[in-house]
């Protein structure tokens, strides 16, 4: 006979994992900055009017931060451990997606956290 083994609450587990790309890999969070989950990519496509035109005026590929400034002037920190910042460098033109935090850079589109 076995004894029980006491049960893990998921909390526990999720406070030690810890994403790929803290150590160079590919992101293996959906957290926000990290990977882009799809039914997030398919929720900002499905709401069209809530995307903003903006351009980068800061991003470094390092650290991940990027500063974009919308049409209205408005500036918004973001981050992403995914390679945004790489892909976007100074005056580039992008889509910022608020209320569901993507950043499109052309076609190629990334969650972001906001700061």
């Amino acid at each position: 006979m076995s004894s029980p083994q006491p049960a893990v609450s998921p909390l526990q587990v999720r406070e030690r994992a810890a994403c790929m790309c803290d150590h160079g890999d590919i992101c293996s969070s959906f957290a926000p900055g990290h990977a882009l989950h799809l039914i997030q990519a398919r929720v900002a496509s499905a709401t069209p009017s809530d995307w903003i035109d903006a351009i980068v005026e800061s991003a470094d590929a390092v650290t991940g931060d990027l500063v974009v400034r919308d049409l209205g002037g408005s500036a918004h920190v973001l981050w992403n451990g995914s390679g945004a910042a790489l892909e976007a460098g100074v005056g580039t033109p992008v889509a910022l997606h608020r209320r569901y935090h993507v950043l499109a850079i052309g076609r190629t589109q990334f969650n972001v956290a906001t700061a």
